[in-house]
């Protein structure tokens, strides 16, 4: 696979953002043109920092065909949070695209289902201070059109309002054979 094949997959890949972060706050005006209403979270999704990271993996994975459930994506996200793919492009320059959930849905939601993906965490770091949490989340993805498996690592950024999880921000960038994953972010090893 190309490098200008994985930086367009791996850009196109991963998560993004919501509606109200409660009942009192109103949810902000939308500006994108593919703006949804946002609905309430499933509770099961948003009760841990375990529980948001497997949903969040779990809303983009399916195979070719299946539709995504966006309004689940949209429901992990606080208004306006970002998703910000980078990476070396073909070219040499590093790039970053910043993307929220609705821009993500019309930029990788057809790819997503038309190519089949599945994308799980295969190792985690997570550090918290009071309400929020960062979590280094490496990921393994690939299409069911092509073998090539992708990893690289998620960072992901968590708020707890004292009633459930959201995802603030996710800034994310795959693996390449001049850049492997740091030993200290794969699996352990087993004994």
């Amino acid at each position: 696979m190309t490098h200008k094949k994985v930086w367009t997959l791996a850009a196109g890949l991963l998560l993004a953002t919501s509606g109200g972060l409660n009942a009192q706050t109103p949810a902000p005006q939308a500006t994108n043109p593919v703006a949804t209403p946002v609905p309430a979270a499933n509770p099961a999704d948003v009760q841990s920092v375990d529980a948001i990271i497997a949903a969040l993996y779990d809303v983009i994975s399916g195979p070719v065909g299946q539709k995504r459930d966006w309004n689940r994506m949209r429901s992990l996200f606080i208004p306006h949070a970002r998703m910000m793919p980078t990476g070396q492009r073909p070219n040499g320059p590093v790039a970053i695209r910043l993307l929220e959930v609705n821009d993500y849905i019309a930029t990788s939601g057809a790819f997503l289902e038309a190519n089949g993906f599945r994308e799980r965490e295969i190792a985690r770091k997570t550090e918290q201070f009071g309400h929020i949490v960062h979590v280094w989340s490496t990921y393994e993805g690939r299409t069911e059109t092509d073998s090539t498996v992708l990893r690289g690592i998620n960072s992901i950024q968590l708020m707890n309002d004292g009633t459930r999880w959201w995802v603030v921000s996710i800034y994310w960038e795959h693996e390449r054979p001049d850049m492997p994953l740091p030993a200290q972010y794969l699996p352990a090893a087993r004994p």
